[in-house]
C-alpha cells in the first residue's frame, strides 16, 4: 500500500478542492483494463453503502450502444470525448464509488476533475495478470489485435504514470481475494481521510 504524497501536498494550497475531495464521500477506481475496478468498486460500494457507478456502462446508457460499436464508428477519439463528458457529470454527484474507464487518465481535465471530487485510488496489476484476466473479453476495443500483450503492455507504460499522478491511494491488486483487499482498502481510505481533516 502506499500513499501518494505528491498530490497532497500541491492540493494543500487549494482549500476549496480539498475540502470537496473529502466532503463528497466519492471514491474514485482509476487503473488498467482488467485490474478489477468494477468488482471492487461494487463490493466498496455494498460494504459502504455508497451508490455505485460505472463510467462505461453510463457511456452505454447515454450513447444506446456498445463501447466498441462507439470505437468502430467514432475511433478512439470520439470515444475519449463521450468519456470526458460523462466523467464531468459524474464528478458532480455525492457519496459513490466510481469505476473510471482505463483510458479516462489519458485527457488532463480528467485527471483534473478526478483528483478534485473524491479520493482516487490506484489499483495496479501486473501486465502478466492484466492479460490474463482480458485475453478472452471481446469487449476491449484496444486489445482486439495481432499481439494484445504486447499492446497491454504499450498501454501501461503509457498510463501506469498518470495513474500514479492522479492517485491518493496506491494498491495492488490480484495477490488477495476480493474481499480481503476490499477490507484492507477500507482501511487504508479510513487512514486517509484522518490523516487530511
Amino acid at each position: 500500500m502506499v500513499y501518494n504524497d505528491n498530490m497532497q501536498s500541491s492540493q494543500q494550497n487549494n482549500h476549496t478542492e480539498d475540502s470537496r475531495k473529502l466532503q463528497s464521500g466519492n471514491l474514485i477506481l482509476v487503473g488498467m483494463m482488467g485490474s478489477g475496478k468494477t468488482t471492487m468498486g461494487r463490493a466498496l460500494a455494498r460494504h459502504m453503502e455508497k451508490a455505485f457507478v460505472d463510467s462505461d456502462e453510463e457511456i452505454q446508457k447515454c450513447t444506446g450502444v456498445t463501447i466498441p460499436h462507439i470505437f468502430d464508428i467514432e475511433g478512439e477519439a470520439g470515444f475519449r470525448q463521450r468519456e470526458s463528458a460523462v466523467v464531468s457529470d459524474l464528478v458532480g454527484r455525492d457519496n459513490m464509488v466510481l469505476a473510471t474507464g482505463g483510458g479516462a487518465v489519458l485527457a488532463e481535465q480528467n485527471r483534473a476533475m478526478l483528483q478534485q471530487n473524491g479520493i482516487v485510488i490506484y489499483l495496479k496489476a501486473s501486465v502478466h495478470d492484466l492479460w490474463q484476466r482480458t485475453r478472452h473479453d471481446r469487449n476491449r476495443p484496444l486489445l482486439q489485435n495481432v499481439d494484445p500483450h504486447a499492446k497491454l503492455t504499450e498501454l501501461f507504460q503509457q498510463r501506469d504514470p498518470l495513474y500514479w499522478q492522479v492517485a491518493d491511494i496506491v494498491i495492488q491488486s490480484g495477490k488477495q481475494s476480493a474481499h480481503a483487499l476490499m477490507l484492507h482498502l477500507v482501511d487504508e481510505i479510513e487512514r486517509f481521510r484522518k490523516n487530511n481533516r
